[in-house]
């Protein structure tokens, strides 16, 4: 760094008495005191910041102090719900600082600042990306079996809301995560019509398949689909979409000049994706056939001897 260089130099010329400790404060309060010995590497006679050290003490701090913005979302009454700004430590700033404590010509005291990060999704382009409806999907399962239809809500959630900016690929799989216990998903071993859906996070396809074919209406761009081996009730022939944590994924790629809005909602047996956008935008819808409003056929199934393999 040639402002640490620059200050090394004139210590060199100047040799000075710096302050031992370093006391960083935030919000005032202090989260920590470094001694200056344990950031510094001689060199020929000159003290010089070990700057691996010091990064590690950055990201630690950073870390402590990282508040993660809030999208802007819409909730079940249809009301837009305000976007809330973060936070990230100003690094620049505390480098400036510390560079100077440690080259005595700065105070013992290092008052870290932060940075505001704003979020991807602000109330302003929630307000304007909710306008136009441009595709839409129903699918529908059986709420008795409890298990499944909880895993589709879950996975349902973790979709609302998502907004794809222009030439922005979503990837099921990134923005669901990985279906655990932890996250709430339960065990949901069925059968629908021979398709075996086994182990942690039973149903997730239906979800995935209900987001292809509201897509796939809207026109986007299919990037990844994989259909299962064998037919499933919840879609026409062909029109599934199987994902797997360890496996396949659905990708699709937002090809229009504006934003498009994910809403996905389960209730009642009822797997809900639509598909919304500007009022401006031009869009090439596609023919998509819907399904039997039928509450499809399940059975109990026994599980699989690695469901970690097995197709969600």
């Amino acid at each position: 760094m040639g402002y640490a260089w620059t200050l090394a130099l004139l210590l060199l010329a100047n040799p000075l008495d710096p302050i031992h400790f370093l006391q960083v404060e935030m919000e005032g309060d202090t989260v920590a005191m470094l001694d200056r010995s344990d950031y510094t590497v001689p060199f020929e006679g000159v003290p010089v910041v070990d700057e691996n050290h010091l990064r590690m003490t950055i990201e630690r701090l950073g870390e402590k102090v990282y508040i993660e913005p809030i999208n802007a979302t819409i909730n079940d009454n249809g009301a837009v719900v305000p976007d809330k700004k973060g936070r990230r430590l100003n690094e620049t700033d505390f480098l400036q600082q510390f560079y100077e404590y440690y080259y005595g010509s700065g105070s013992g005291t290092l008052k870290a600042n932060f940075q505001e990060v704003y979020p991807k999704v602000d109330m302003a382009l929630m307000t304007q990306v909710r306008k136009k409806m441009i595709g839409q999907y129903t699918t529908y399962f059986n709420s008795g079996n409890r298990n499944r239809s909880h895993n589709i809500a879950l996975a349902s959630a973790a979709i609302n809301n998502t907004v794809v900016l222009p030439g922005e690929i979503f990837s099921f799989n990134k923005v669901v995560g990985k279906r655990t216990k932890a996250k709430g998903y339960l065990q949901a071993p069925v059968i629908v019509r021979g398709e075996l859906s086994e182990g942690i996070g039973g149903g997730i396809c239906q979800v995935s398949s209900t987001l292809f074919n509201a897509v796939d209406k809207a026109g986007l761009q299919i990037v990844q689909r994989y259909s299962h081996s064998r037919h499933v009730a919840y879609v026409r022939p062909g029109r599934d979409a199987t994902v797997s944590w360890y496996g396949p994924d659905f990708v699709f790629q937002n090809k229009y000049a504006y934003p498009i809005l994910i809403r996905a909602k389960s209730y009642s047996g009822n797997m809900y994706v639509s598909v919304h956008s500007f009022p401006e935008i031009e869009y090439e819808p596609r023919n998509v056939p819907s399904v039997s409003r039928r509450t499809p056929e399940e059975a109990p199934a026994v599980p699989p001897e690695n469901p970690l393999t097995a197709p969600e």
